[in-house]
């Protein structure tokens, strides 16, 4: 495949100090112990592949402020266990200490430096060129030969661990990313039968997503479920009850009603609501046409009717990419929808699915070998399926076309 940006293949990097910006971004539990550690398992192959390198390891966890926010430690001692291999914890970003780590490293070794969000400026949005300015860039970039950016994740973000050593240092994907942005490219190149599958309560986002695909031809159709259907069941006209309606209202989210239905009418035929939902009438799941809303209770799933249906549009169609659950899957009463779409996207020819609930249920189900690509990337993969700009993404590709350049006017 001919890509606008360098992947590891691109660099001989045996002997080399390679800094690899990784996404450990984990949940965290009461206890202070990781929960999940789906995102450090998932960037194994790219550190296998860095055998001959001495890797330098840069990540967060969460942000200041938050109750999750703290050191990379038990990240460097989960990593350890499935690269079995010695990985150097450092509480030090770029100061004496975390630069002498790197100095005395061998080529086999990882050092694992300090949550870098513990650095005040990695939380500011800085071009390229700026954050090659910062001063973590400056102490970091000169012990190293290769910068590889494998935090598809944070890939929406434009901050110095992210973009600012393109500029001064040959760059390109982990294998991570890389997988990331070919899965999601495929996504959007359309061709076929191509449904979009959106629910969970990211409400704009979802809209975002459906007006690009709908507007650029990608996809055939949409299928809303979770609160992302109950707020087009709204905009549609439907009543769809009091607790509904004080869900959306406690989560600002009334104010989408307008855009999706401005959605609705643009893009006539092309969105699918569900027929019948699932409601919790005391902790007991009860399924209704929604043509008996308003309901008294809260919507929790979609109905049988509706699943029956999606699941048939899923499985023959060339392409299906899924955002969100379909409802309370935590509750086994409303995880119905959520499980059995799930499983008919195993049917379709390809097939793509992203967020952090859709990604836990097909993990719970033990059905990762059987879809496509599982993304890592939460509101990344919604905003590259948004057609917003992706700076790390656009931070290697004008690496590559800098060192296409510089290899051109070097031959002339």
């Amino acid at each position: 495949m001919d890509r606008d940006y360098c992947t590891m293949d691109d660099f001989d990097l045996d002997g080399k100090t390679v800094i690899l910006r990784a996404e450990f971004n984990s949940p965290i539990g009461p206890d202070g112990k990781i929960l999940d550690d789906k995102r450090i398992r998932e960037s194994v192959p790219t550190i296998k592949g860095l055998e001959g390198s001495k890797v330098v390891l840069i990540a967060h966890q969460s942000r200041p402020g938050k109750k999750d926010f703290t050191t990379m430690e038990q990240h460097a001692k989960r990593l350890q266990r499935y690269v079995k291999q010695s990985v150097h914890y450092v509480d030090d970003i770029f100061g004496s200490h975390a630069r002498a780590a790197i100095v005395e490293a061998e080529p086999g070794d990882i050092v694992m430096l300090e949550n870098v969000r513990f650095y005040s400026e990695e939380v500011l949005e800085l071009k390229p060129e700026a954050a090659a300015k910062t001063v973590m860039v400056k102490k970091l970039a000169p012990l190293a030969q290769v910068f590889l950016n494998d935090a598809f994740g944070a890939s929406h973000r434009s901050q110095d661990s992210l973009v600012g050593f393109t500029p001064i240092l040959p760059s390109g994907s982990g294998k991570l990313m890389q997988k990331e942005i070919d899965s999601l490219t495929e996504a959007l190149r359309g061709g076929g039968e191509v449904v979009y599958v959106l629910g969970g309560a990211k409400v704009d986002d979802s809209i975002s997503v459906t007006k690009n695909v709908l507007e650029k031809g990608i996809a055939s159709r949409v299928l809303v479920t979770g609160v992302v259907a109950n707020v087009f069941l709204a905009a549609s006209g439907m009543n769809i009850g009091n607790p509904n309606y004080e869900f959306l209202e406690k989560n600002e989210l009334t104010g989408e009603i307008p855009n999706a239905k401005e959605v609705l009418q643009k893009f006539d035929g092309k969105i699918l609501m569900p027929s019948d939902v699932a409601i919790n009438k005391d902790g007991k799941r009860v399924e209704i046409n929604v043509r008996q809303l308003p309901a008294d209770y809260p919507i929790m799933d979609i109905g049988h009717e509706t699943i029956a249906n999606f699941s048939d549009i899923i499985r023959h169609s060339d392409k299906v990419i899924l955002n969100g659950p379909a409802g309370v899957f935590e509750n086994p009463e409303f995880g119905t929808g959520t499980r059995d779409i799930l499983m008919a996207a195993t049917k379709a020819k390809f097939s793509v699915v992203g967020g952090g609930h859709s990604s836990a249920a097909v993990e719970e189900m033990g059905i990762e070998d059987k879809i496509t690509h599982v993304s890592t990337g939460g509101g990344a993969a919604i905003d590259f399926l948004s057609g917003k700009p992706m700076p790390a993404i656009d931070a290697l590709k004008a690496a590559k076309k800098r060192m296409m350049e510089h290899v051109g006017a070097k031959t002339h």
